[in-house]
């Protein structure tokens, strides 16, 4: 996908990796709606604050509605609330899959008409590499995640022939708020994820393994049980 006259949404584009994506993509020519639960929080020189909570329906379908000649979507809002599925908090548990899959479903929903009207384009989706790795500390976002990479798969089977290319990106930890946690010789700079993403998904790449240790799980998926 050419990147230099797109039109782009980045939910999640306020702050962490989605405001290194939308900062990016200003960088390569794209307009860029940034898109954040409060609007007012987006400060990228460029961007087009865009009002979106992708776990309220009504705020998804006013921003495809005000995004309407948007030819990219990346689902990239997420949240990690730290539940384990036996003994977490169930409505934490509860957030976690209706923001990082219900929300992405959501927002798929509401953006793969818009995007076919104008001729096609791509949805790039932020996964993680607990898509696919799943300790039992952190199960309600692994879950999530991995449900988001089922999602990525289907979609892609319904989306392509309409014309719309679906990627799913794979990340261990990056420097965000997220991952504040996580020692900091164990995580990536997301300005570096964000421009390898970018790279991908103009070449039209349907899966996004961003480092050595997400390709080292993805590799050994045969062997786990």
């Amino acid at each position: 996908m050419e990147l230099t006259n797109a039109v782009a949404v980045v939910t999640g584009a306020n702050r962490g990796f989605g405001r290194h994506l939308a900062s990016q993509l200003l960088e390569r020519g794209a307009k860029v709606y940034a898109a954040a639960r409060d609007p007012r929080s987006v400060d990228l020189p460029g961007a087009v604050p865009l009002q979106l909570d992708v776990t309220d329906p009504e705020s998804v379908a006013r921003a495809a509605a005000d995004a309407a000649d948007a030819t990219l979507l990346i689902n990239n809002a997420g949240v990690s609330t730290g539940q384990p599925v036996i003994g977490g908090e169930l409505e934490g548990i509860r957030l976690d899959m209706e923001t990082n899959y219900f929300g992405t479903l959501a927002a798929t929903r509401a953006f793969a008409p818009v995007i076919e009207a104008n001729g096609g384009g791509a949805i790039l989706n932020v996964l993680s590499i607990l898509s696919w790795y799943h300790p039992g500390a952190l199960g309600s976002y692994s879950a999530a995640k991995a449900a988001a990479w089922a999602l990525t798969n289907a979609t892609r089977d319904l989306l392509e022939p309409r014309g719309i290319g679906v990627t799913g990106l794979h990340v261990a930890y990056m420097d965000t708020d997220m991952a504040s946690s996580v020692p900091a010789g164990q995580k990536t700079d997301p300005a570096v994820v964000a421009k390898l993403a970018l790279e991908a998904l103009e070449r039209g790449d349907r899966e996004i393994l961003a480092d050595d240790l997400t390709r080292g799980v993805k590799a050994s998926l045969g062997n786990r049980a």
